[in-house]
């Protein structure tokens, strides 16, 4: 019965996984995310179901269109794979309880945005802003009803990521004379609080600006980018802020422990 949920929940995240290519590809674009239904790029042939069907269909296509075929991006099948087995880890960990619901929920769009940002360097409010109010909804009502307790912590974790990130913005600007990053990192930093909580959102931070440097430093070491260019942070944010849900308590307190104020 164990690897049924498995599998279901795999599947389940791949299917997922192909709406979020969906919104990748068109959100960017200013396109309707439901017309006009999916096509190949480049012959405009209306696609089937069995052109469509996450990570099989493109290992049966061989990355090509049935019809013309015009290459398929690869990254179509690493969102299906990658969000199948995130969603089938999510199951693992949290198991049949109210958590894996909005950890799927929050994971499908911490990737769209980390995406989306990734490629575009663009953080879009259309999905920050309804995805805030929907944390900030669910602290209220779960676990328990009109549990307060995660409402105020929601909203003390929104205040902090986002005074902090606007402070980092405004010294590199002051500091550097230009733009270190924009104000959608501040809004996600105010989605990412609803989504962790305080004090949680102190190492949502912590992991992000960690792995933001170390990938600065070893890009700059292999003169792939220079001092001078810009990363995007958000996909640094999407990431922090999934380790965060999963692993950020025992984190925090493992840190607590280590400096030995637990």
């Amino acid at each position: 019965m164990e690897i049924i949920f498995i599998i279901f929940f795999g599947l389940l995240g791949a299917c997922i996984g192909s709406f979020l290519n969906v919104v990748i590809d068109r959100l960017p674009a200013g396109k309707s995310l439901a017309y006009p239904p999916s096509s190949c790029d480049a012959c405009q042939h209306r696609l089937s179901w069995l052109d469509m069907f996450p990570v099989f269909s493109y290992i049966f296509l061989r990355g090509r269109c049935r019809y013309c075929g015009a290459k398929i991006p690869i990254r179509v099948m690493l969102v299906e794979l990658g969000t199948g087995l995130l969603t089938a880890f999510l199951y693992i960990h949290f198991r049949l309880v109210w958590m894996l619901p909005v950890s799927i929920g929050y994971s499908a769009v911490l990737i769209a945005i980390g995406l989306i940002d990734l490629k575009h360097q663009l953080i879009f409010p259309a999905i920050v802003f309804p995805a805030a109010i929907f944390a900030l909804i669910v602290n209220f009502f779960v676990p328990n009803l009109f549990n307060l307790h995660n409402f105020l912590f929601g909203l003390l974790g929104a205040a902090v990521g986002a005074a902090f990130l606007l402070l980092v913005m405004l010294l590199y600007l002051v500091l550097r004379k230009r733009e270190g990053m924009g104000l959608g990192d501040v809004y996600m930093a105010v989605m990412m609080g609803f989504m962790v909580g305080f004090p949680n959102i102190i190492v949502a931070l912590f992991v992000a600006i960690l792995m933001g440097g170390l990938m600065a430093i070893f890009l700059v070491i292999f003169k792939k980018k220079s001092t001078k260019d810009m990363i995007p942070f958000g996909d640094f944010l999407a990431i922090s802020t999934i380790i965060t849900l999963v692993w950020g308590s025992p984190i925090l307190h493992w840190y607590l422990h280590w400096v030995k104020l637990e």
